[in-house]
Parts: C-alpha cells; sequence; structure tokens
C-alpha cells in the first residue's frame, strides 16, 4: 500500500461550501444524540488511520479530556500547511470547507474511509471550538476555530522534531443532546481499527476524575486475531484460523475464518476499514468461492457422494466466524450510509484470492476440511428438518389452512403502517393489556413462560417451539433466510415485561431470536422495549407514576418525603387495565425504547456472553457489572 506521490497543498481539491452543517447536522453525522456525539471522533480517527493505511502512520492516540473534549495524535505527515489557491493555508481549507481534502483523485491516498473528506469540516461546524496542531518541517503549525469559524489563522509557534497532526476539540452544547461520552463505546471502535489494521498501535486514555484508565491495541496479525477475539468465548470446532490475503486488479484482499460449534453464522464484511453491515460485492465474493470450493473438495474426497446434492452456502458458513476486509481505490457505495459495497471488481478479487488460498489451506489440512464438511453437511439435514418444521409457520392464504395462533388478539386495522404488537409474559398481563389495548391498532400476543434459548439450538428445533412458532406466524414474515420484511403485518414489535429478573431475562431471550433469526428487524427500527413504571408515588391522594430511580429522586425533592405512599411495581399483573394503558400503552403518553444495533460484532459478543455455552465468560461480565445494578430482585 506504499504511496510515493508527495502530499501537499496542491493537491487540496474543493468540492462545496459548507454552510448547511449546523443547520442539519443529522445530513451528515447520522443524529445529534450519543451516536451522532461519538460519530465526530470516528471521523477524526478515521482520517488518523488513512495516513496509516498510506504508511506514514503507526501510531494514534485518543485521549478523552476532563471536561470530555477529545484529542487525536497521529505520527503521520501531518496535514499541508503550504498556501492553497484559496489564499489561505490548506489546514484552513481542510477544516473549514466541506469535501475538501487529499482524496479526491491527488494521489495522495490510494485508499481512505472516513466521510471522503468532510469529516474534518463537518467535525468543526459542530464543535463549541476545535484547535489543530501540526508538527512538520521541524516546525510547529497551530490554528483555532469556534463553531467553524476561524479564530486565528495558522500560525508557526514553535520548532519540533516530531512530526504528524493533533486536533483537539469539544462538540456543540447548541447541537448535541448529550456530551459525555463513553469510554467503552469508543474502545470498541478504535479496538476495531487497530485490527483491520496491521500493525498499527492505537490508544485511548480517559481522563476524567473517577473515570481514569488507558488501554492500547496492537495486533500485528490483524483480521486474523480478530477472528481469534471473536471466537475467545465460542467452542472452536479447531485451532487453525484459515487466512487468504493477495491483490487482484488493485483490490487487496484479507479473509479470515474459523468455526465454532454453534448455529449462526457471523461474518463482518469491510471496505477501506469502513463496516459494510449490508454486504455487497466482496460479500458476494466470499460466499461464491468459499461455497464452490468446499463442494468441489467434498466431492474429490468423496464425503459427497455422486448423487447427493451439494451442500449450500448457508450449510457450509453454520457456526463460522468471519472478517472480510478489502482496501480498494474508488469505493463505490449503494446509499448514502455506506452499508453496501457496489464494485464488481471487488466481487472477482475475493473470489479468486479465497479461491486459491482456500483450495491450497484444504489439501495441506485434510483433518480440518474433514471438521468443517461433517459439520455442514449436519447442517444440511437439519435444514430440510427445518424446512419441514417451517413450513407450519406459514400464514392462512387461499391455498393454506394454517391459521394465526389462537391466543393472538389481533386488531383490526389491516394496514401493518398503523400496527402495532405486544409480545407479553404470561397469560394474566395478556388479559389485562387485552383489556387495555386499542382494538384498532393494537395486537397482544401472549407467552407462556420462556422461549427457547436460540443461541443453543439449531432452525429445526427452534421451529417445533410453540411460543417461537406463534410469533413468527404474527409476525407474517417467515424466517431466516426466507424473511421477507414486506411481508410483516405490524410496524412496531413491542416487547412488554415484567420489571424483574424473569421480564429481563425474557426480553434477552426474545432479543436474541430476533437479533440472531430475524435481524432486519432490528436493523429498520421495528422492535422496541416497553416502559412500564417502577413505582407509583401517592401524597394527599395525589397518585404520580415514576419510570426510574432518578426520576423518583428529583420527584421526592420536589413534593418532599413525608406523607407519601411508594408503591414498587414488579409485575405488569399489578396493574389494573386502566392503569396499564395510562403509563404503558396509550401512544400519547407511554415511553417506548427502541432497540438499535450500532456494531454487529459488539453485539454477537454479547449474545454469546450472555446466552452462550461458556460460563467463565458470563461470570466475569456479570462481575465487571455488578456495580451498576440498581434494581435485583432477591
Amino acid at each position: 500500500m506504499n504511496i510515493n506521490q508527495e502530499y501537499d497543498a496542491t493537491q487540496i481539491q474543493i468540492l462545496e461550501g459548507l454552510e448547511a452543517v449546523r443547520k442539519r447536522p443529522g445530513m451528515y453525522i447520522g443524529s445529534t444524540s450519543s451516536r451522532g456525539l461519538h460519530h465526530l471522533v470516528y471521523e477524526i480517527v478515521d482520517n488518523a488511520v488513512d495516513e496509516a493505511l498510506a504508511d506514514r502512520c503507526d501510531k494514534i492516540d485518543v485521549v478523552i479530556h476532563k471536561d470530555n473534549s477529545i484529542s487525536v495524535l497521529d505520527n503521520g505527515e501531518g496535514i499541508p500547511t503550504g498556501m492553497h489557491e484559496k489564499g489561505v493555508s490548506a489546514v484552513e481549507v481542510v477544516f473549514t470547507v466541506l469535501h475538501a481534502g487529499g482524496k479526491f483523485g491527488g494521489g495522495s491516498y490510494k485508499v481512505s474511509g472516513g466521510l471522503h473528506g468532510v469529516g474534518a469540516s463537518v467535525v468543526n461546524a459542530l464543535s463549541e471550538w476545535l484547535e489543530v496542531t501540526v508538527y512538520q518541517k521541524g516546525e510547529i503549525f497551530s490554528q483555532r476555530f469556534e463553531r467553524g469559524e476561524v479564530i486565528t489563522p495558522l500560525t508557526v509557534t514553535g520548532t519540533t522534531k516530531k512530526h504528524g497532526t493533533y486536533i483537539h476539540f469539544k462538540p456543540d452544547g447548541e447541537i448535541f443532546e448529550e456530551l459525555v461520552y463513553d469510554f467503552d463505546t469508543l474502545k470498541q471502535r478504535i479496538q476495531e481499527m487497530a485490527f483491520l489494521t496491521k500493525g498499527l498501535k492505537i490508544s485511548i486514555e480517559d481522563l476524567r476524575e473517577g473515570e481514569e484508565k488507558k488501554q492500547e491495541f496492537h495486533y500485528e496479525g490483524g483480521i486474523k486475531e480478530f477472528v481469534a477475539y471473536r471466537n475467545r468465548h465460542k467452542n472452536k470446532l479447531y485451532e487453525e484460523i484459515i487466512y487468504a490475503e493477495g491483490t487482484v486488479d488493485d483490490v487487496y484482499v484479507e479473509v479470515a475464518f474459523q468455526h465454532n460449534d454453534s448455529y449462526v453464522e457471523n461474518v463482518f464484511s469491510f471496505v477501506n476499514n469502513i463496516n459494510t453491515p449490508e454486504g455487497g460485492t466482496h460479500l458476494t465474493g466470499f460466499r461464491n468461492a468459499l461455497t464452490k470450493t468446499m463442494n468441489d473438495y467434498a466431492r474429490n474426497s468423496k464425503m459427497l457422494k455422486d448423487n447427493e446434492k451439494n451442500l449450500s452456502g448457508e450449510d457450509i458458513r453454520e457456526g463460522i466466524t468471519c472478517v472480510i476486509s478489502i482496501k480498494v481505490t474508488d469505493p463505490q457505495f449503494e446509499g448514502q450510509t455506506k452499508q453496501k459495497l457496489g464494485n464488481s471488481e471487488a466481487r472477482t478479487a475475493v473470489n479468486d484470492v479465497l479461491s486459491e488460498k482456500l483450495t491450497y489451506f484444504l489439501e495441506q489440512n485434510p483433518h480440518v476440511a474433514k471438521i468443517i464438511l461433517e459439520k455442514s453437511i449436519l447442517a444440511n439435514r437439519a435444514r430440510e428438518a427445518a424446512r419441514k418444521a417451517r413450513d407450519l409457520t406459514r400464514r392462512k392464504t387461499a391455498l393454506e389452512n394454517t391459521s394465526l395462533p389462537g391466543k393472538l388478539a389481533d386488531c383490526s386495522d389491516k394496514d401493518p403502517r398503523n400496527c402495532e404488537i405486544y409480545i407479553v409474559e404470561g397469560d394474566s398481563a395478556g388479559g389485562s393489556a387485552k383489556s387495555a389495548r386499542s382494538r384498532q391498532t393494537q395486537a397482544i400476543l401472549p407467552l407462556r413462560g420462556k422461549i427457547l434459548n436460540v443461541e443453543k439450538a439449531r432452525l429445526d428445533k427452534i421451529l417445533a417451539n410453540n411460543e417461537i412458532r406463534a410469533m413468527i406466524t404474527a409476525f407474517g414474515t417467515g424466517i431466516s433466510e426466507e424473511f421477507n420484511l414486506d411481508k410483516l403485518r405490524y410496524h412496531k414489535i413491542i416487547i412488554m415485561t415484567d420489571a424483574d429478573v424473569d421480564g429481563a431475562h425474557i426480553r434477552t431471550l426474545l432479543l436474541t431470536f430476533f437479533y440472531r433469526y430475524m435481524p432486519e428487524l432490528i436493523e429498520t427500527g421495528k422492535v422496541y422495549i416497553a416502559q412500564p413504571p417502577l413505582f407509583k408515588v401517592t401524597k394527599n391522594k395525589k397518585g404520580q407514576y415514576v419510570y426510574n430511580e432518578r426520576a423518583l429522586d428529583k420527584l421526592l425533592e420536589e413534593i418532599g418525603r413525608d406523607g407519601i405512599v411508594l408503591q414498587r411495581y414488579k409485575g405488569l399483573g399489578e396493574m389494573d387495565a386502566n392503569q396499564l394503558w395510562d403509563t404503558t400503552m396509550d401512544p400519547d403518553h407511554r415511553i417506548l425504547l427502541r432497540v438499535d444495533i450500532d456494531d454487529a460484532a459488539s453485539a454477537d459478543e454479547i449474545f454469546t456472553t450472555l446466552m452462550g455455552d461458556k460460563v467463565e465468560p458470563r461470570r466475569a461480565f456479570i462481575e465487571s457489572h455488578a456495580k451498576h445494578v440498581k434494581n435485583l430482585d432477591i
């Protein structure tokens, strides 16, 4: 990935101005919530990582300062400090002009991530202040901005032997809903970048009082270590991590994978270190190569007989943990969010590199090949059993007799956009919910007991579970590879369980099922968690509902603690239908939490830790989070 062309001020190209960023920040960073706040850091870090991809940087330091400002230091060549044709320094152009950078054909970056050059200027526009220091050619250059406006021009402030860029900024309280950074959220993204950039040392340090900590990440093994890390809490089927690396038509390809004894596949794909959760051509190339190469080996080794059908891709990928990372000069993404790659050459490159390297690996490691194929053949048999079980979950049509589940109290409106379904714990709460609901738009599906833990079961066993079958039939979407979001009968799926340990367990079981077998429901924002009140505070015959302990403390400060009656709700059954409607089901007054996935890899790890076979990771998770527990039923 070496770049020989010099990176200087003449290569900073301007496409358009910066006017709209502060007015419509969501267009550039997604939202002004916590997610958008953290996105600012990712943009600056991505720019530093681009220096590493160009072999100009091998160390990045990220710091959360005491005032929740952020600094990012890299030891690259530094942003060019020369004068631009606009009559100001190149540094000023980078931070004040949208779509100005070295990533638009100037030759300085063969590959890059970030927002195609808008990152620095967007972060600047959305910061209360931003200071940039460039260490270059023996001198220190500094400049300060406030809310995107130049406060001081680029000035030489000293001499140095260092080289690189230091950016220090504080997000603007006029823009963001919250200004407190979460160390773990940033740490996960930074660790991911270290995995994807072999040899890069990247650290994150928290200087806030009471939160002081520092972690450094450095992986010479790159994505091989990424796969090992993701599989560390799972039962690996073989010790080797299969790895393929190569370049085809200027597309640099890395693929690493290893199977475990679970029944789901976890494939994470990246382009120029940008996560592509919707896959694209590079993922297609991987799937084609894996399926064909494994079937060819199975035929040649006689593990598949002449009269037997080929194994499907789903069979071979059962239990796989895989990372696909490609570097391409001009990535073409489908959609503004960069979630799906469209470059046709990426499919060919991944296919060719993996086919060749995997063929050699299987010939040299027949014991691994046998393990993968034996699991795939078992998966194939289970898939056929699942197909028969799946037929039982199909929704009633003119040609089928399968009806909606008898326990479902459906709504009368037939437009899915207006409809919502409450998944309710137990018949008692289900009865209250049926009485409380708006019959036109709210459906109720009570579940009896806890559903199957799908983390430990194949699809055929899952489809034999009555409660899961009832949900699939009610939703109308099908499941797994047959899932069709267009057939969804309700645009809000609301999990409503008791505010106790059992309720939390049921929520986790349901979320595990949705994440593993209907992930599109979560990805499109269709899954919600109802928030029933935790307390009812009564004083002078006037009752008020409170939804968390912080709100309770605030209320008690306002009304005083003398003469109050405090009721702690543990179950939905403790409320009558009117109370349930008023507090939890009335669209005008209820509180719903939408379930989102920011990082599929982190979500997979959480579900594996909480719901998987291994006890030790779960114990460690509980011990590390015990201090945060507020309400524990004993």
